[in-house]
């Protein structure tokens, strides 16, 4: 059964984009040469500003939370999550993307009505409501092993960086990190146990250079400057200081935070609704980062890092010339 088997009449050559057409990919079209693209769902302006999230189908449960959490975080500010449908990193990574409203492109490595895992066929649906399921191979082609690393390729290309989690020292998601090193985009990496054979590929990555990453926060600053400030709320500023934003627990505490009125853990704990821990670390963090500062008595204040300080008195400055 094709996903194409929606509203009939549909004919599949209006599904075909080639890349002369203003529709195309502004990233994809950077391939020499570029694919001819078929498309169900849309491909929009915005998805220029995206990220690809790969990794091990055999995920493990704390890969499948980090690549979740990822794509929906980023997605809830905006930006665009890529990945390609496969099972483990993949999935969780697109339905991060729709828990949060966002948008997700699927990428195939067969013909766009034949989607593979055929688990994933409902997926496969939302996604092309809610984004874009793409393939450059024609219709009906099976889903062969050696156009796996052609469609990790694409995957690479359709976005500004790639971020890996999980992944052996085989996986194809070291094929996709090595495409978007080649194509200059941003390669970053999630840790994982040093003990966990699925995690021995981005640690490798990590060695090499990828951006280690612990958060949405690490992502977006790796981007370049003008997609950085297209980033909702992530209030970039000239310095790379990002400040947190809800739906991360940074944020959610940072949001109960004024710059006046001091507020205890235990208050800032009922308000949040999160565990004690959560509360304690992101209060680390944001002290850390120089977003909270802490009085007496466990009493918490917001503050503002230098750097965001200093970037902000250099945006007036230029204001005012």
């Amino acid at each position: 059964m094709s996903i194409l088997a929606g509203p009939a009449g549909r004919r599949l050559m209006d599904l075909l984009l080639a890349p002369a057409d203003p529709r195309y990919p502004r990233l994809l079209a950077s391939l020499s040469p570029a694919p001819m693209l078929y498309v169900q769902g849309s491909v929009e302006a915005d998805d220029a500003l995206s990220v690809a999230i790969v990794g091990s189908r055999h995920a493990t449960a704390y890969g499948l939370d980090v690549a979740g959490r990822l794509a929906s975080d980023l997605a809830a500010r905006g930006v665009t999550i890529v990945s390609g449908l496969a099972r483990g990193i993949d999935t969780a990574a697109h339905r991060g993307a729709l828990d949060a409203g966002g948008r997700t492109i699927a990428v195939l490595g067969s013909g766009i009505d034949v989607i593979y895992p055929p688990e994933n066929r409902d997926l496969a649906l939302e996604v092309a409501r809610s984004g874009a399921v793409v393939s450059q191979f024609p219709p009906g082609t099976a889903p062969h092993p050696f156009h796996f690393p052609v469609r990790n390729q694409t995957i690479a290309a359709l976005a500004l960086g790639v971020i890996v989690v999980e992944a052996a020292e085989r996986s194809g998601a070291l094929i996709t990190a090595r495409h978007a090193a080649d194509l200059g985009r941003e390669v970053c990496a999630v840790p994982g146990r040093i003990t966990s054979e699925t995690s021995r590929g981005c640690h490798r990555l990590i060695q090499d250079g990828a951006k280690l990453v612990e958060d949405w926060t690490d992502v977006v600053s790796e981007l370049p400057q003008e997609w950085r400030r297209l980033v909702r709320g992530a209030a970039v500023v000239m310095s790379g200081a990002i400040r947190p934003e809800p739906p991360s627990d940074d944020g959610r505490v940072l949001a109960l935070l004024g710059p006046d009125e001091p507020q205890h853990i235990e208050a800032l704990i009922e308000r949040s609704g999160l565990p004690v821990a959560r509360v304690s670390t992101s209060l680390l963090a944001l002290e850390l980062e120089g977003w909270a500062r802490q009085y007496a008595g466990q009493r918490w204040v917001a503050a503002e890092p230098a750097t965001a300080r200093r970037a902000q008195r250099h945006d007036g400055e230029r204001r005012a010339e």
